[in-house]
């Protein structure tokens, strides 16, 4: 089968199409024939060696797809890297198949990233319709549906974003105020200002000064859900801060849930009824063959993709 490896740690160039055999089927898993791979910083970090679970090289990375069983059905899976390949073996208890009212597109974007805004909102800051919140990166993958889903639970949405078509993407989605995020410059202000002197909550995966900027914007109880750092900035949190305003900062990584199949099994439930009724809207972005991997990689570590990047291997 044709595959995407990675024999040493570093950047997109290190990213190798060839030829490699297919994955053993073990019990309990599922042979897909992948139709769509999704990209996601999760996978660039993997590339440079950084991700919080490392893998070994050699390895092909690419931690969730949509593809076909042998018997036609459709499917969407996350998993440990094996995704940017032509055959996948998933395990049956992070594999979910796609409803008939669910496209491809739509039905990748919910997987990964789906649930990662789902469960930041919904399990770890528990939000309510009198939050005002701060969602990053708010015209991409995840934070182009955690705006949707804010929205509808009636909060207040403040989004941030780094370009003007950006932040209009944002708006379109339901954002009640925009932030230009492409300088860190009296952040901490413009966030209070558009959020009318009042946020109760805050998504944050930037890390650095972003970080410290949002949890300066946030009112005293406020929470804060840290799920990345992608500028690779690490720093100690204020413990003073904290204490003063009764803030709390909480960190989220999805596979944590791995292993609990309610978790997921009520999210995708919710997220594909919420697709198939029309209110919430994966955000699609640029489709890429299997052997642009590297270009893939190369335009979402420098933002300049929108919604959901995929390799698609049907191209």
């Amino acid at each position: 089968m044709r595959a995407i490896a990675v024999r040493q740690f570093g950047g997109p160039e290190v990213l190798e199409l060839c030829d490699m055999p297919e994955p053993e089927i073990r019990p309990g898993h599922v042979r897909l024939r992948t139709r769509l791979a999704g990209v996601n910083f999760a996978d660039i970090h993997l590339r440079e060696g950084t991700y919080p679970a490392p893998m070994p090289c050699p390895f092909i990375p690419g931690n969730e797809v949509l593809g076909t069983s042998e018997d036609g059905r459709r499917f969407v899976a996350l998993g440990r890297g094996g995704g940017y390949a032509e055959i996948v073996s998933a395990h049956k208890k992070i594999a979910f198949e796609v409803p008939d009212t669910v496209g491809d597109h739509d039905a990748i974007a919910l997987m990964l990233q789906g649930n990662t805004a789902w469960h930041l909102l919904h399990t770890d800051l528990r939000l309510t319709a009198g939050d005002t919140v701060l969602i990053p990166a708010a015209a991409g993958g995840v934070g182009s549906l955690a705006v949707q889903l804010a929205k509808r639970v009636g909060a207040k949405v403040v989004a941030m974003a780094g370009t003007e078509d950006k932040r209009q993407i944002a708006t379109d989605l339901g954002a009640d105020a925009v932030v230009d995020s492409s300088t860190s410059d009296d952040l901490t202000k413009r966030i209070v200002d558009a959020a009318g002197g009042h946020v109760t909550a805050a998504l944050e995966m930037t890390g650095g000064d972003v970080f410290h900027a949002t949890l300066d914007a946030l009112t005293p109880r406020g929470r804060l859900s840290v799920f990345g750092a992608v500028t690779g900035a690490n720093g100690l949190v204020p413990i003073t801060q904290l204490v003063a305003g009764s803030k709390s900062v909480t960190g989220f990584w999805l596979p944590s849930l791995y292993p609990s199949r309610t978790h997921l099994n009520e999210s995708m439930n919710a997220l594909f009824t919420a697709v198939a009724d029309g209110w919430l809207k994966p955000l699609h972005g640029r489709s890429y063959r299997l052997g642009q991997a590297r270009q893939a990689h190369h335009d979402l570590a420098a933002r300049l993709t929108t919604g959901k990047t995929v390799l698609d291997l049907d191209s």
